[in-house]
């Protein structure tokens, strides 16, 4: 079949790929446009574009797809669009046009954690198990019939940074088999349980900044789930400090307030007590300065048991 790609960062390198890589012709990848970045603003190409280029494929770029970018998708004459993170909702009009309409990778076992950042969520809600959905697109956000499902454990200290790479392989490795499966008409098409439905946002800085009155486990998922973007952070002395990981300390006994620093030494680390129980912090970047492990902070530096750490929240 020839296959038009729509993805735009790094979950979307592996899948585009495999399909390259694979019976399928790719005619086109469509993907955002290219965007400044650092201090020097320099433009720079989204990493699907990237690829797209290594590989000569034609690359269209939309800030949003028009009236006139409808037509050029059609021109493209493509039995089936592929999306994966591409960034844009589609309207009707553009999922009408392929003979095979437009399927799309999702990282979650639909139809729980619809929507953007799914990911990050599973990790912040405590999930265990996650995987990929390849389902048909449709107006409606993640809610079209699933083609394909195929789910992974998540480790226990696990960050989103993490399971990001590994659902980009699972992902990857579901595409071809689904587009055959559409191909030579065996693929099945599965409707999903509204009912059980459960929808995330998306992401915003400000969804990293710790409450600290919330347990030591639910701190623990929070920055695990931050990691690597947007991070975890408290404030200390009006400051902020991004906290990149923490551990559950299961054998300390916390009588202090939500935020207390409990224990700041280079033997035991730097323990700080949550709502129920107490996290000890292993990996920090305060304000201005580089990431470090907690270890190499202690050597120049410590906080006073006693002093407290708050959430913007609190």
């Amino acid at each position: 079949m020839k296959v038009v790609f729509l993805g735009t960062p790094d979950f979307a390198v592996a899948p585009l790929k495999k399909i390259i890589d694979g019976r399928h012709e790719v005619v086109a990848v469509v993907t955002q446009p290219d965007r400044p970045k650092g201090r020097s603003a320099k433009l720079v190409f989204s990493p699907v574009k990237e690829v797209a280029l290594n590989y000569g494929i034609h690359v269209i770029q939309f800030e949003k797809i028009s009236a006139e970018g409808v037509e050029t998708l059609r021109a493209l004459d493509a039995d089936i669009f592929v999306t994966c993170a591409f960034g844009q909702i589609l309207s009707q009009e553009i999922i009408d046009i392929p003979k095979y309409g437009i399927i799309n990778i999702h990282a979650s076992l639909l139809p729980k954690y619809r929507g953007a950042a799914p990911i990050q969520w599973c990790i912040i809600n405590g999930e265990k198990v996650t995987g990929v959905t390849i389902m048909k697109t449709e107006i409606g956000v993640d809610t079209g019939d699933m083609i394909m499902q195929r789910q992974l454990a998540i480790g226990e200290n696990e960050t989103a940074g993490e399971l990001f790479e590994r659902l980009s392989a699972l992902g990857a490795d579901m595409i071809n088999d689904a587009l055959d499966s559409i191909e030579d008409g065996s693929a099945v098409y599965t409707l999903q349980d509204h009912s059980a439905a459960t929808r995330v946002k998306m992401l915003k800085k400000q969804d990293g900044a710790i409450v600290w009155s919330k347990s030591a486990k639910e701190v623990f998922n929070l920055v695990r789930g931050m990691n690597p973007w947007p991070c975890a952070y408290t404030y200390f002395c009006r400051k902020i400090i991004k906290i990149w990981a923490v551990e559950i300390c299961h054998n300390v006994r916390s009588n202090g307030l939500p935020g207390e620093v409990l224990i700041c030494d280079a033997k035991n680390g730097i323990i700080v007590a949550c709502g129920e129980g107490a996290v000890k912090i292993s990996e920090l970047q305060l304000e201005g300065a580089k990431r470090m492990s907690a270890k190499d902070f202690l050597l120049g530096r410590s906080f006073a048991v006693g002093e407290r750490f708050t959430g913007e929240t609190e």
